[in-house]
């Protein structure tokens, strides 16, 4: 009995040594592992290079810098498990769906313009094309297992309304704008699809008249924004800046508010040269004071996007959440950072290439 007894001990001990190198770490460049699928470093560094080059500077510190690291490569983890389930799920993307979308993705520019735009982020072709597969993967399969579950009922828009009504009272009159700005001086801030940046005021004129020809032949103003305005904060939404009150008007520059005023629905205006820019605006849409009823259309379908926009960030906690609960993940980059007291490993320092696209870049999905 005691010799058995031993040798039961002995064969736990063989499993338990068995389970202690199944958790080591594989390789040095790997930093997690996925139901068996390496996660490596190189891959988390290159997500942290693209995240450093869209905010435009470096985190400030090693700790914050680590920080990010860790953020990011909890994305690739996630991203891996997603994409494990859809291939399981027989929902991987096809060969031509991510040709399609590649071509999307390069049709804004000139050849030119794109090889550029891949070596300022430091990505091939290949890297490209397996991100965006990544990408389609993902979206496929929370379509299917999330946003095709998520129903708002007529009861839940009456419901929210009557909770919210006050939200829906106008107290001024409202006007949605979209602009496209050049300025007479290079700014390393511009992310237009074009990577256009006008640098002296002569260049600007000129581009400035080039555009609303273009806008006057019959161009669709969000896209020109996309490709050319040299504003960064609007230029990737089409150069919406959404509404803006009569009141913040009447505190902007009084030929933008006299441009604005004049304007009808649909209208585009030639260009108005304000203090420090050019501008070319387009008026979206105008809304006057006064409570907005439940059976306004507009109403109806800011709701419904509200309350989808809700259920679908829920459900998609809860679907990963599921999801990991079910996998084998090992953070062995987190292991370290632990067992140093957050002082290793060391952490590139990365100096930002600002490149004028960088979001446009299909990154790691945050479900």
């Amino acid at each position: 009995m005691y010799k058995r007894l031993v040798a039961a001990m002995s064969l736990l001990a063989v499993f338990a040594l068995g389970g202690c190198k199944r958790d080591a770490p594989p390789a040095p460049d790997v930093w997690a592992v996925v139901n068996g699928q390496p996660i490596h470093r190189a891959e988390a560094e290159k997500y942290y290079r693209t995240r450093v080059n869209a905010q435009g500077q470096p985190p400030p510190s090693q700790d914050e810098a680590l920080s990010l690291t860790l953020n990011i490569l909890d994305e690739l983890i996630n991203n891996e498990l997603l994409i494990q389930r859809a291939r399981q799920s027989g929902l991987g993307a096809t060969d031509g769906e991510v040709e399609d979308k590649f071509t999307e993705f390069k049709s804004p520019y000139t050849e030119d313009d794109f090889q550029r735009q891949l070596k300022d982020r430091d990505v091939t072709v290949d890297d490209l094309k397996q991100d965006i597969r990544r990408q389609i993967s993902v979206d496929k399969l929370l379509n299917r297992e999330v946003v095709a579950k998520i129903a708002i009922t007529d009861q839940d828009v009456t419901n929210f309304y009557e909770q919210n009504r006050s939200q829906f009272n106008v107290a001024e009159a409202q006007y949605r704008v979209a602009q496209i700005v050049v300025t007479p001086r290079k700014d390393a801030q511009v992310r237009n699809r074009k990577n256009d940046d006008a640098t002296t005021d002569i260049e600007a004129r000129r581009k400035c008249a080039a555009l609303a020809q273009q806008l006057h032949n019959g161009a669709d103003f969000a896209q020109v924004a996309m490709d050319y305005s040299e504003d960064p904060a609007s230029a990737p939404s089409g150069g919406d800046l959404g509404f803006i009150p009569e009141s913040s008007l009447n505190r902007s520059d009084p030929l933008l508010k006299k441009v604005v005023m004049a304007l009808k629905p649909g209208e585009v205006s030639d260009v108005i040269q304000l203090r420090d820019s050019y501008s070319i605006l387009k008026l979206i849409g105008k809304e006057a004071p006064g409570q907005r009823e439940l059976s306004d259309p507009q109403v109806q379908q800011t709701i419904r996007d509200t309350l989808r926009s809700r259920k679908e960030q829920l459900l998609r906690a809860a679907y990963l959440a599921s999801v990991r609960d079910q996998a084998k993940v090992t953070n062995y980059l987190a292991q370290q950072v632990m067992e140093s007291a957050g002082k290793l490993p060391e952490i590139p320092k990365i100096t930002p290439t600002l490149s004028p696209a960088a979001n446009a870049e299909p990154v790691a999905p945050q479900p």
